[in-house]
């Protein structure tokens, strides 16, 4: 029996867990899922509950194999998975305050890891999850055509995810048949709000939620003004990648999974604000101040002093590729506000989901 045509990296996380649907859905299975030991019970479990769900789908459809990114043939058995001809790498270290060291053994080490195993296995397509944020600090529009600019970075995440790239588009030149996909500030399902992680937009909402309706403090650095949130729920990047990832054309391209048309900040607090239904008040400050604040009350309050960097974020992202590529299939972003509410319904249901990352 094949060990799978389809290779992925990043199950049972919240968003490899729904392309693995996807993927098995449009009847591409079997699908070989690298694990890491602690997580193997839960993938277990999501497997079962996958395949239950999908007409025709069997349990075998989903191998489940121990390893890692960042070991040397990702920690398989010499000769494993040789039937695979399409590898989907999905794993990395989402997390904007990750440290130095795991975020380059993770992001960086683990991705050339997972290059190497699809260069030995001569694989047929190469499907890469990155994220808008290569950016960094760019400042202006940066579209699917920009990569190396001379960009700083807000953090360890971004540089990794940068180098990382770097490292694919290098192997997409030397002929390695890949496509990239880049997904903005990615939230929970539009239609149901489930997460498996709060973080980013979610330490603003929470940090709404912990004080009294009549009036909730937020503030405003002096670049918010001209700064955007781009943020896209989870179905939309997941229904995206798996849409252009079967189509033929797409590649050897780079497609930026953002919003076209997203909030500025102060709308987009605006908007939280009323979808929680509190009066709220925005001081001025530096950033200096603000992230001197956020670190003494992270302790006690739902704060991460690095999303601050995104409240000032000189970058705005454009995606006429993606526009053009998803043109006639129904997949598109909706609009922020008509889905926040379902985003602040499941955290109100489920105020306890980790916000560190899945490593």
């Amino acid at each position: 029996m094949s060990d799978g045509a389809v290779f992925l990296t990043g199950y049972p996380g919240f968003l490899g867990s729904a392309l693995l649907e996807r993927v098995l859905a449009r009847g591409d299975g079997p699908v070989a899922c690298l694990v890491q030991p602690r997580y193997l019970e839960t993938a277990r479990r999501r497997a079962r509950e996958i395949t239950a769900g999908i007409d025709g789908v069997t349990d075998d459809a989903v191998r489940l194999y121990e390893g890692d990114i960042t070991e040397p043939d990702l920690g398989l058995c010499e000769g494993s998975l040789e039937s695979v001809r399409e590898l989907y790498h999905l794993a990395a270290v989402y997390d904007l305050a990750v440290d130095r060291e795991l975020a380059e053994a993770v992001n960086v080490r683990g991705t050339k890891h997972v290059l190497e195993f699809a260069a030995d296995r001569e694989v047929d397509r190469f499907h890469y999850v990155s994220t808008c944020y290569v950016s960094g600090r760019y400042d202006g529009v940066f579209t699917e055509d920009h990569l190396q600019e001379g960009q700083t970075f807000n953090n360890h995440y971004e540089e990794t995810k940068y180098r990382a790239e770097v490292a694919v588009q290098d192997r997409i030149a030397a002929g390695l048949p890949a496509t990239i996909y880049r997904p903005a500030i990615v939230v929970g399902d539009s239609r149901t709000g489930e997460t498996d992680k709060y973080d980013g937009p979610y330490y603003l909402l929470r940090l709404l939620l912990t004080q009294p309706a009549w009036l909730s403090v937020t503030f405003t650095l002096p670049g918010s003004s001209n700064a955007e949130v781009n943020v896209v729920p989870s179905d939309y990047v997941v229904d995206a990648i798996a849409h252009l990832s079967a189509r033929e054309g797409t590649c050897g391209e780079v497609y930026q999974l953002c919003d076209p048309t997203p909030l500025p900040v102060g709308r987009f607090v605006d908007v939280l604000a009323e979808a929680v239904g509190h009066r709220t008040v925005t001081l001025p400050t530096t950033k200096p101040i603000a992230r001197a604040v956020s670190n003494r009350l992270s302790s006690s309050l739902p704060l991460e002093p690095a999303t601050l960097d995104y409240l000032d974020q000189p970058t705005r992202y454009a995606c006429p590729k993606t526009r053009r590529a998803l043109e006639g299939s129904g997949i598109q972003v909706p609009p922020f506000e008509s889905y926040v509410d379902r985003l602040v319904d499941y955290v109100l249901e489920n105020p306890v989901v980790r916000d560190g990352p899945m490593v």
